[in-house]
């Protein structure tokens, strides 16, 4: 007992004594151990690490928790800090969002995940410390709890079933956190073991289709031939084809012919 008394006093130390380059997300008298190691793995996904847990049902530290983290996530686990009520977990913090699936009745800011990451990081470049609050799988926050928050984070969502599980909502907030670090790339084209091909490369498919098809006589009646031929040449042009394609469509062709020639 003493031992891990001693676990959770420090682990308390650690985490108010984050730097907070980061939010802190707090997760607020958190029902299951599976949902606590599913936030933690959420987050460290996207390079999250600073989380504070608010009374946890099942105690502290809480083994499917760590089960459920998953591997390098346990780090997350390793550093959370556990105090016994939101006023002390947003003690150290300058600004404090709520997340929340329902009205309130509350006067306050309603805000995307979107843009409560982007203030966020403006106040921490401006020295600030952000805290975000998330409630318990059963009933969300207390009326209690979001009164401390200074904005409220609501996800648009199917009004018939708006209800999120806690990982989800974490989820969901520490990918627009990361997506705002400019690291996050719309699109990557992977190629595999090719490359794209040149206008070269392009070319002489162009003029191996156009030999091929007028010996089968495609190119009908005459007066549209040229026509025909132009609108191939922009349909190759308009196809992002890599060399290995272009090869293939050669390949096509060459047996296409060898299979006629054998008829």
């Amino acid at each position: 007992m003493l031992g891990v008394l001693r676990y959770l006093r420090q682990a308390a130390r650690r985490a108010m004594a984050h730097p907070m380059i980061e939010p802190c997300f707090i997760l607020v008298r958190p029902q299951m151990g599976e949902n606590i190691g599913a936030a933690a793995r959420a987050m460290w996904n996207f390079g999250l690490s600073h989380m504070r847990l608010v009374d946890p049902r099942d105690g502290w530290p809480n083994e499917r928790a760590v089960a459920l983290a998953s591997g390098a996530a346990g780090k997350v686990l390793d550093h959370a800090g556990v105090v016994p009520n939101v006023a002390e977990a947003i003690g150290d913090c300058t600004y404090v969002f709520a997340t929340t699936a329902r009205q309130r009745g509350l006067t306050k800011p309603v805000v995307s995940p979107e843009r409560a990451m982007q203030e966020a990081r403006a106040i921490h470049e401006q020295g600030g410390k952000v805290g975000v609050l998330f409630g318990p799988e059963r009933a969300g926050l207390e009326n209690e709890d979001v009164a401390l928050a200074n904005a409220l984070i609501s996800v648009p969502v199917n009004p018939e079933f708006p209800s999120l599980n806690l990982a989800q909502c974490v989820l969901l907030c520490s990918y627009e956190w990361q997506r705002l670090s400019g690291e996050v790339v719309d699109m990557v084209m992977e190629l595999a073991k090719t490359e794209f091909a040149t206008g070269q490369d392009i070319q002489k498919l162009g003029d191996h289709f156009e030999e091929r098809l007028d010996q089968a006589g495609f190119f009908f009646p005459e007066e549209k031939a040229a026509y025909m031929k132009v609108n191939l040449r922009n349909l190759w042009a308009r196809m992002p084809l890599t060399r290995a394609d272009a090869q293939m469509l050669h390949g096509v062709l060459r047996q296409m012919v060898r299979w006629a020639e054998r008829k």
